[in-house]
């Protein structure tokens, strides 16, 4: 993988993605973006989209409250559509998936200040995109 920084496209295979999404239709991006979440999901021994999953999901938190846009320099050229509430929580349980995955994708680091900067980065995504706590109403108190 050729890596140039810690950032969610900023590796050979996240901008590869970035292009894909690019030649894709716009009502294919969804179905491209949800693909590589759920396979990351559901694999089994060695997580082969991880690079991937974390790029469709900082393009998922881009579009969230406190979300930050994805750097339109290695990110996608066009503009991603206004994907579904659901597709939230797949990103944050693919990102878990690969933050617990200890011989995948974060012992690829060589230098161990990358590897903290990166993970805070997921773990700044993962925030993002944890779906808000359910609201309790309260009584209704009148005088």
């Amino acid at each position: 993988m050729g890596t140039w920084d810690t950032g969610p496209f900023d590796n050979d295979t996240a901008a590869d993605f970035a292009n894909a999404l690019d030649e894709a239709e716009p009502e294919a991006r969804e179905a491209l973006i949800r693909g590589v979440l759920i396979r990351t999901i559901d694999a089994t021994g060695y997580l082969t989209e991880a690079e991937e999953a974390v790029a469709a999901a900082a393009l998922i938190a881009a579009q969230c409250p406190g979300g930050e846009p994805v750097d339109m320099s290695y990110g996608p050229e066009s503009p991603m559509p206004v994907f579904p509430s659901d597709l939230r929580a797949l990103a944050d349980v693919a990102l878990a998936r690969i933050v617990g995955d200890e011989d995948g994708p974060a012992s690829n680091w060589a230098d161990p200040e990358d590897w903290k900067q990166w993970r805070a980065i997921l773990t700044r995504l993962r925030a993002v995109l944890a779906p808000p706590p359910p609201s309790i109403a309260l009584f209704d108190v009148q005088p």
